[in-house]
């Protein structure tokens, strides 16, 4: 591990995360989290849940791959040294290791689409939490998107079940397993569009290599141009949020959901138990 830089778009999703964090535990009583798989974020793994730590929270994360786990580990070594974070494997996630109601949230980010039984895994996050859930998933309806699967990055739609990227069918299996939906919406709506790496790497990719050439040459010499979210977690860089936060003018405008959808990056579901 060396460079933590993650790029704009990666790291403003981070911190828009943050924000709804910080509502929901200013709305709900949260105490214990688990966040189920850690994958699905851009950049670094297994390092969501920051924000949740950083008000006191206690932390589970559990993924089947150890790569991942390890990647996971070391980087909260470097974040929060001396933070008792579970790391939890497990082959598959139909049958999570904890009792039910263990938790007060239970959540995942972008992480449902890479899931062959995404049904039993949202059974299973309904089980083990107490209160809240919280799935968050990949926006169809924006321009990017469409970029990423026929221009940008075909392969990995190969790979993916984008039949879990439909919050209607999601909200059906919550309500189905017992929970009430209380709140659903669009989140990570910054002014550039979602396409999931440099913008050089994107005029490469569709061949345009002198506009590659010259972003590349515009990159290096704007060496001031990072995003580097440890740094921030770790005080080096406490200006980062603020610098960011000029780029949440569309985020936190008074436009209609309807209409912030049409670029939102992501939009995501919260599920509540024993409330009718």
């Amino acid at each position: 591990m060396g460079d933590f830089d993650e790029g704009l778009g990666t790291v403003y999703e981070r911190l828009v995360m943050n924000d709804i964090f910080d509502r929901l535990m200013e709305t709900f009583s949260i105490k214990n989290v688990l966040e189920v798989p850690v994958y699905g974020m851009t950049g670094l793994t297994g390092i969501n849940s920051v924000e949740f730590t950083n008000k006191g929270c206690s932390l589970t994360t559990v993924d089947n791959s150890l790569e991942r786990i390890e990647e996971s580990k070391e980087l909260w070594g470097l974040i929060r040294p001396n933070e008792r974070i579970k790391f939890c494997y497990a082959d598959g996630f139909s049958e999570l290791p904890f009792k039910d109601n263990s938790f007060d949230l239970v959540w995942n980010f972008a992480a449902l689409w890479h899931i062959e039984d995404a049904p039993s895994l949202i059974e299973e996050m309904v089980r083990v939490s107490s209160n809240l859930v919280f799935i968050s998933v990949q926006n169809n309806r924006q321009i990017g998107y469409y970029l990423r699967k026929y221009l940008i990055d075909r392969k990995l739609f190969t790979e993916v079940h984008e039949t879990w990227l439909n919050l209607s069918l999601i909200r059906d299996l919550l309500a189905k397993n017992g929970t009430k939906i209380v709140e659903q919406g669009v989140f990570d709506i910054p002014p550039f569009p979602d396409i999931a790496m440099p913008i050089s790497e994107l005029f490469t990719k569709v061949g345009l290599r002198r506009g590659a050439r010259r972003m590349g040459k515009g990159d290096t010499q704007r060496k001031r141009w990072k995003w580097n979210i440890v740094d921030y977690y770790t005080g080096k860089d406490p200006q980062l949020n603020k610098r960011l936060r000029k780029f949440m003018f569309i985020e936190n405008s008074p436009l209609p959901s309807r209409l912030k959808a049409l670029w939102a990056h992501h939009r995501y579901i919260l599920a509540q138990k024993g409330i009718r």
